[in-house]
């Protein structure tokens, strides 16, 4: 794992809007917009189970995900593979604690009602995706 400066943690603390891409089995690139954090050390999101993006991470975790300043001027990219706390296969309070924290560090703020915010995830079937990067690299880097 690449270790994240500090400049690329507080790039990630302010900036939220990201690209993700991803491999189909076929071995072409997938994009998905997503809404990330800075969580334990690098950049995670959540996904509902039926997505592409985590279909895709699950047969093969290589990701790359571009988080960019919302007028483009500014981008940290992160290459390397996810990480995957999925329902089923991570313990359920671990991933409740992950989805919150998750949530917390996208959004800048608590939720207003978590119990609400728990069923939803449990509904959903979400995951927690965290990219460990292998490189990092862009103009805010």
């Amino acid at each position: 794992m690449a270790p994240l400066s500090e400049k690329v943690r507080a790039f990630l603390a302010e900036q939220h809007a990201a690209v993700l891409t991803t491999f189909r089995k076929d071995g072409a690139a997938q994009m998905s917009i997503v809404f990330c954090g800075l969580y334990q050390g690098t950049a995670a999101f959540t996904t509902t189970a039926d997505r592409a993006k985590l279909i895709n991470l699950k047969h093969d975790p290589r990701c790359s995900l571009l988080i960019s300043k919302r007028d483009w001027w500014g981008y940290v990219v992160l290459e390397g593979r996810a990480r995957l706390l999925n329902p089923g296969k991570t313990d359920a309070a671990t991933l409740r604690t992950a989805l919150r924290d998750v949530y917390r560090a996208a959004a800048g703020k608590d939720h207003p009602n978590w119990q609400e915010y728990d069923e939803a995830m449990v509904r959903e079937k979400r995951s927690v995706v965290m990219i460990v990067p292998e490189r990092v690299y862009g103009p805010a880097a």
